[in-house]
């Protein structure tokens, strides 16, 4: 799963910690629910108090699921991996390991360490709370109990339960979540084959979706679900919880295609060795005209005496108003050199398909000693792939093909 960037928050164990904007909206229900509930069980507290609350148990709340995440990234940095973020979002964290555990022990162990965090951060926190409180006079009926609570024993209590809560979901064996990454690496195990490991996981992981999308229509309408309940709200959540765990289990085996086509394949056999280049001196209207309106290119080299001095892309030209096409040459909307990612001819497509992603780019100069020796354009990605893939029935693996690839990195078959 790849989420954006978000915006950095901090650093921790080498790591960077960021929140995508999607977090705030999560952060804000999570507060209103919990204001809403203490308000409604303690008329008595004060709106200072039952707020301050809240806020302070949303939280402590992304910060169990940064807990969470940071279990499965220090594993995996103690195995060699390194981890180059952390992203909190809608759906709780991710981590943007750079390659994929490379067996199926290094999988077991990055993905049960998530939710065993959580269970023993949730077991800890309500035994805190029982211990920690007076005596409860009824446990008989939650709505009796939660008014003899205390402000941190509600909290404790709360945060308790949500984390153990986070710990059992997470083990639903379907993939990508960590219970389905157990799966996975069982499968792969005993079958030594990654990619028929991950679809099986994935037929498991789309199943699941599939019948909590069923669960959550069907409680709009007034079913009754065990632990879910029933109602407009609790039934539209878990239909799209369950819609996103089907479409990310799709998208989770088709990556793995893609990897395993790509992987060991040099950018040399399918890069083009006769891209259009311009000089620096070149009008950026002469560019428009005779270059970007007579192809599909969408960046051009910048050749400078044969040497590279930089590449220039459709978007420098939209942030350039059209009224000053004619007075502006290229190496003034130009990115430099010495600011350009670049490929070599020998380097590995799957890592040429992390770089085009994480620069959110369409295609990359390949240089050879310093000289350019062609292009890499994401379509000649996914030609190849057209030409080698065996979709497994995830339909068009250029489906996959966007923004969200990068971070993922390789995996490896053992």
């Amino acid at each position: 799963m790849q989420r954006g960037e978000g915006f950095r928050i901090g650093r921790f164990f080498g790591i960077d910690i960021r929140v995508d904007w999607t977090w705030l909206i999560v952060f804000a229900l999570v507060t209103y629910s919990l204001g809403s509930t203490y308000g409604q069980f303690h008329e008595d507290w004060s709106s200072t108090l039952r707020w301050g609350l809240a806020v302070l148990s949303a939280f402590l709340f992304f910060g169990s699921v940064l807990a969470h995440e940071l279990a499965h990234s220090l594993v995996s940095q103690a195995r060699g991996n390194p981890v180059n973020s952390i992203t909190l979002f809608l759906f709780g964290g991710v981590s943007n390991i750079k390659e994929e555990p490379d067996s199926p022990q290094g999988e077991f162990l990055m993905a049960i360490l998530g939710p065993v965090t959580s269970l023993v951060i949730g077991g800890a926190l309500l035994l805190t709370a029982g211990v920690a409180g007076g005596p409860i006079t009824t446990v008989s009926n939650p709505a009796d109990v939660i008014p003899q609570l205390g402000p941190a024993r509600m909290v404790l209590l709360w945060l308790g339960s949500i984390n153990v809560i986070l710990g059992l979901f997470n083990l639903i064996p379907g993939f990508p979540l960590d219970g389905g990454r157990v799966l996975r690496s069982i499968l792969w195990a005993a079958t030594n084959d990654l990619r028929q490991a991950t679809r099986w996981a994935s037929w498991v992981g789309r199943g699941f979706g599939l019948l909590m999308t069923f669960s959550g229509i069907s409680m709009v309408f007034g079913a009754t679900i065990p632990f879910f309940g029933s109602g407009l709200v609790n039934g539209l959540w878990l239909a799209f919880i369950g819609w996103y765990l089907n479409n990310a289990s799709a998208q989770s085996y088709q990556r793995v295609v893609v990897e395993d086509i790509l992987e060991g394949v040099p950018v040399e056999r399918m890069m083009r060795t006769d891209p259009p280049t311009v000089s620096p001196s070149t009008g950026v209207g002469q560019l428009v005209r005779e270059h970007i309106m007579g192809g599909d290119d969408h960046s051009f080299p910048v050749l400078d005496d044969g040497e590279v001095a930089g590449i220039v892309t459709l978007q420098d030209v939209r942030s350039l108003p059209e009224a000053e096409w004619e007075s502006t040459t290229v190496r003034e909307i130009m990115t430099p050199y010495d600011k350009c990612t670049v490929l070599a001819p020998n380097e590995d497509a799957s890592d040429a398909l992390s770089k085009l992603a994480s620069c959110d780019v369409r295609q990359l100069p390949v240089l050879e000693r310093g000289s350019l020796a062609g292009v890499l354009r994401r379509q000649d990605l996914i030609q190849w792939m057209r030409l080698h893939a065996e979709s497994g029935g995830w339909g068009p693996l250029s489906s996959g093909l966007g923004s969200g690839l990068g971070g993922q990195g390789k995996r490896r078959q053992g």
